[in-house]
């Protein structure tokens, strides 16, 4: 049997797993900060509404990552919010889902997409590198205490 994988758009039955994706990869590595728990907790409100969007990864019908697209302005996104199962990791999904986000956020004409992100996690750096992401300065009023690098893909 061929494993089927697909991105499905974010519905209210995907928030547990998309709270629970997220808390789980936050405690591995860092902390769950309390506007983690903020936007972790209130999806649509923190994320959809204001015009992002959230996708689920599902492999054969069962939920093994997330991320997100959040709205800075018009034009400009920011990757956000990647999380893959432990089990699941190590398996090529980060590689899959990053050619997604590129391949989607040109589909809807985005002019630029931004993460944040930590030193400490050298594989996920250097997969943004692989794919034309290129460090940019830090904005001061950053949310996040464990984001120390900033990177962004001019899509124009």
């Amino acid at each position: 049997m061929t494993d089927k994988l697909s991105f499905v758009p974010f519905e209210s039955q995907y928030a547990k797993d998309f709270k629970a994706l997220n808390i789980e990869w936050l405690q591995t590595f860092f902390v769950v900060e309390p506007y983690d728990d903020l936007v972790l907790s209130n999806p649509v409100e923190q994320i959809i509404a204001p015009g992002g969007a959230i996708f689920m990864l599902q492999l054969n019908k069962i939920i093994i990552g997330t991320f997100a697209f959040i709205k800075k302005e018009n034009g400009v996104y920011e990757f956000s919010k990647m999380a893959v199962r432990p089990s699941e990791r190590g398996k090529g999904y980060g590689n899959k889902i990053v050619q997604f986000v590129i391949h989607y956020a040109k589909q809807q004409h985005w002019d630029k997409l931004i993460l944040y992100s930590s030193t400490i996690l050298e594989n996920s750096i250097h997969l943004y590198r692989k794919y034309g992401f290129i460090e940019v300065p830090i904005d001061p009023d950053i949310k996040y205490a464990r984001g120390n690098i900033k990177m962004e893909l001019d899509l124009k």
